[in-house]
C-alpha cells in the first residue's frame, strides 16, 4: 500500500489535484480519506456555538481517529469513515465503508501537521496557492456549500483562516517531498506525482 499525504491552505486546490490524479491512474485501485470527515462531533454544544468552531486548528481534527483507521487499512482491513456535514457541524449516523487500496490518500489542509500521521505517509504533498486566489475560492465555495454569506466569510477569514494558515499549515511545507504551486492547473506536477505513485504501485506488485 502506498500512502500519500496532501495538504495545502484552504482553497488552494488540494481536492482538484486529488481528483486529477484519480483520474489518470487505473480506477479502483486509490481509496480518499478526507481530513474534514474527522471533525470531532461536537453533538453536546448549541448549533450557535458549532458554527463558530475554529475548524483550521489542528484541535477540531480527530486525528486519534484517522491515524487508527490508517493503521487498519494498511493491515488490509476495512474501516468506517465518518460522515461530517458543514450545515450542522455535526457527524452523521451513517458511515462510508473504505475498502483497503492499492493506494490511499489523506487529503486536508492539516494533513501534515501531525508526526505520528507523516510517519504513515509514504509521500508528503504540499499545494501551494497565492492567498487572493485561496480566499476567492473559499468566498465561492462556502457561500455555495456551506450557506454562508460574504461577511461571515471575509470575518471568518480574518479571525480564523488566515492566522491558523500562517501558524499551522504554512509551517508544514517544510515536510513535503513535492511542493505543487498552482494547486490544480500545475498539469506538469500532477504528472510527475501520477508517474511516481505508477512507478511504485509496479514495484510493489
Amino acid at each position: 500500500m502506498l500512502i500519500i499525504g496532501i495538504a495545502g491552505g484552504t482553497g488552494s486546490g488540494k481536492t482538484t489535484v486529488v481528483r486529477k490524479i484519480i483520474e489518470k491512474l487505473p480506477q479502483g485501485e486509490v481509496a480518499v480519506l478526507p481530513q474534514d470527515s474527522y471533525y470531532r462531533d461536537n453533538a453536546d454544544m448549541p448549533l450557535e456555538e458549532r458554527q463558530e468552531i475554529n475548524f483550521d486548528h489542528p484541535d477540531s481534527i480527530e486525528f486519534e481517529l484517522l491515524v487508527k483507521h490508517l493503521k487498519k487499512l494498511k493491515k488490509g482491513e476495512p474501516i468506517d469513515q465518518p460522515i461530517y456535514s458543514y450545515l450542522t457541524c455535526l457527524r452523521s449516523e451513517e458511515t462510508i465503508l473504505v475498502e483497503p487500496k492499492e493506494v490511499v490518500i489523506v487529503e486536508g489542509i492539516l494533513a501534515l501537521t501531525q508526526p505520528e500521521l507523516r510517519d504513515l505517509m509514504d509521500l508528503k504533498v504540499f499545494v501551494d496557492c497565492d492567498a487572493d486566489d485561496r480566499l476567492n475560492r473559499v468566498i465561492k465555495r462556502d457561500i455555495i456549500e456551506r450557506g454562508r454569506s460574504v461577511e461571515k466569510v471575509l470575518n471568518r477569514y480574518e479571525k480564523t483562516v488566515k492566522p491558523m494558515h500562517l501558524q499551522f499549515i504554512e509551517p508544514t511545507k517544510r515536510y513535503a517531498d513535492i511542493i505543487v504551486p498552482q494547486g490544480g492547473n500545475n498539469v506538469v506536477a500532477i504528472d510527475i506525482l501520477t508517474h511516481f505513485i505508477e512507478k511504485n504501485l509496479i514495484v510493489r506488485m
